[in-house]
């Protein structure tokens, strides 16, 4: 049932997400990283972009893409990280849940959505992946079969944790 499906407990290989918080927000204090102006730097080098909601159209329009010729309807991501190294977009999408809800059905979209997100993206030359973080919630037995499209489709989650180098951001060394 959780085959892509891992949770973490080494902050030093990825970021733990103990409830919704921005990816930004987690990278800033991971050693090495910085964050400016949605501009992400390891070392002071710059390794990704980041793109919350309407800032990927915005990314899109500065590269002279129109989107209405490609999709018919915006899809606002939680999060899209641009990594430079691999030309990959990834599309993180961070669902937290308490009680049963919209977001059960919402896990059953991200095939329609990466394709979505890889039309816009071929214009420009860029792969996309998609992504969930999901909390313990999707842990129960009733989410085993979306748990299962979710990676027969291509897509992939995690439980609360994001590993850096999944999406091809570098580990940092610490020595402690």
């Amino acid at each position: 049932m959780i085959e892509k499906g891992r949770g973490g407990g080494n902050t030093l290989t990825g970021l733990n997400f103990e409830k919704e918080i921005s990816i930004l927000n987690l990278l800033e204090k991971t050693h090495g990283y910085s964050v400016k102006n949605n501009i992400i730097f390891y070392n002071e080098k710059e390794i990704a972009k980041s793109f919350a909601k309407n800032g990927l159209y915005k990314y899109l329009e500065f590269n002279g893409v129109n989107y209405k010729n490609i999709i018919s309807k915006k899809l606002l991501p939680d999060e899209a990280i641009y990594v430079i190294k691999n030309n990959t977009l990834f599309v993180i999408e961070v669902k937290f849940q308490k009680v049963s809800g919209s977001v059960d059905e919402k896990l059953q979209t991200c095939d329609f959505k990466k394709k979505q997100y890889k039309k816009l993206m071929s214009s420009i030359n860029i792969d996309v992946e998609y992504i969930y973080i999901l909390n313990d919630w999707f842990k129960k037995p009733e989410y085993k079969d979306v748990l299962d499209y979710i990676i027969s489709v291509g897509c992939c989650y995690y439980f609360q944790y994001l590993p850096l180098e999944k999406i091809g951001l570098p580990v940092p060394f610490c020595n402690k």
